[in-house]
């Protein structure tokens, strides 16, 4: 009996291959960030309690999503916890040595500089390897245990609360808005666009993200039941999750400093903006989880 909870518990053959998935996944989800001007920048100059800020928000966000997707199934918040901890440890550690190998880090740059270029890049990175699970994961090859087989699957294959389903919105809208959120295309777009451009815009968000989910029926999808309104699902769903698009944008757009020194008609149009890829990742947070 207590080998078998020990087993269950902890699965080294299982933790370690979530532990490869998990540096693929921090590459694969923060590479475009590695690369970008701007994230070098904010390192430099970014508000120290706007990063503290960012930097504590992303552990409950670890500690949840490993629940889901952890680099093994999680039986306590004391085993979410420990992944947790490791994801954002290899978040660290991986942005630290992409960092010295681009050349973006030197030994002559203040302690400040860098740890500040490294933390901000470890936000991504962390998410990047907690989703490595789902991403880059399938079925282990133990036969011997198709249970433990349907434990590693991606999150889509597992019922979800409704609280869930916002959480994972939540996720995916950071998912996407974080590679583009520090650029300062976001800015310059909001200049452009006029109110109209703005209301087209939104309905043309609400529109793909409804239809990405519901009507192209993609793998994850929700189906609704026989015999239910057509507007139940866009009430239920699709609003609440272009609100929390939203609201991960304006976060996202004040963390990095796009929302200073502009009006409130720039910053209306900047989140309006970054809503719509935003959108598209809370859509399709369970095809990105």
């Amino acid at each position: 009996m207590s080998a078998a909870t020990t087993r269950q518990d902890f699965n080294s053959s299982r933790f370690f291959s979530g532990i490869a998935r998990g540096i693929a996944g921090a590459l694969l989800f923060a590479l475009p960030m590695f690369m970008t001007m701007e994230m070098w920048e904010l390192g430099f100059y970014m508000d120290r309690s706007r990063l503290f800020l960012l930097l504590i928000v992303n552990i409950p966000l670890l500690v949840i999503l490993s629940d889901r997707v952890g680099f093994e199934r999680t039986w306590t918040w004391r085993q979410a916890m420990r992944d947790a901890s490791i994801a954002y440890g290899l978040g660290i550690l991986g942005s630290a040595l992409i960092l010295i190998a681009m050349g973006v880090l030197k030994h002559d740059q203040s302690l400040h500089e860098i740890t500040g270029m490294i933390a901000i890049q470890a936000v991504p990175a962390s998410i990047g390897a907690m989703l490595g699970r789902s991403q880059l994961g399938g079925q282990l090859d133990d036969g011997d245990d198709p249970e433990a087989n349907d434990s590693d699957d991606p999150v889509h294959e597992r019922e979800t609360s409704y609280a869930g389903e916002l959480f994972l919105m939540a996720v995916g809208a950071l998912f996407l808005s974080l590679n583009v959120a520090p650029t300062e295309e976001m800015v310059l777009l909001s200049y452009k666009m006029t109110p109209w451009h703005g209301l087209i815009m939104i309905a043309a968000s609400l529109a793909v993200m409804h239809g990405f989910v519901y009507a192209l029926s993609f793998k994850g999808s929700h189906d609704l039941a026989e015999g239910t309104p057509g507007w139940h699902a866009f009430v239920r769903f699709t609003l609440p999750g272009y609100v929390i698009a939203g609201l991960i944008s304006a976060y996202c757009l004040w963390t990095f400093h796009r929302t200073d020194d502009i009006g409130s008609t720039q910053i209306l149009m900047a989140v309006v903006v970054l809503s719509f890829p935003a959108a598209i990742g809370a859509a399709a947070a369970r095809l990105i989880l």
